[in-house]
């Protein structure tokens, strides 16, 4: 295991241990129960979910392997315009800069790809 894994890995455990810490692991907990409860999959949740899972799989093989799949650029293009447009309930200013930001983030690298 490299150096800079580890110190990753410690750094990831202490500041989530500190920020659960502060917020009560008994609400942090109460929160991922939310994922199986009845009725918590509707449509907003199940497109914030797949936009997670695809910005993720864009970010991850970057961060860990140096290579972009810039494909999955399609996905997350339509699912941050998707969050958007779904999002009634909950419009918050920093959800649509950031899905904002994205759209145009994946345009940039599609365009690149493509032409």
């Amino acid at each position: 295991m490299s150096v800079q894994v580890l110190v990753a890995f410690l750094l990831f455990l202490g500041m989530t241990l500190a920020v659960y810490y502060r917020v009560g692991f008994a609400n942090i907990f109460n929160s991922y129960r939310m994922w199986f409860q009845e009725g918590y999959w509707v449509n907003y949740n199940v497109v914030e979910a797949v936009a997670w899972i695809a910005k993720a799989a864009v970010i991850l093989p970057g961060l860990i392997w140096q290579r972009e799949i810039w494909q999955l650029h399609l996905i997350t293009l339509a699912t941050s315009a998707l969050l958007i447009w779904v999002s009634e309930r909950k419009l918050l200013p920093t959800m649509v800069a950031f899905n904002t930001l994205w759209i145009g983030l994946s345009s940039v690298v599609i365009v690149r790809n493509i032409f």
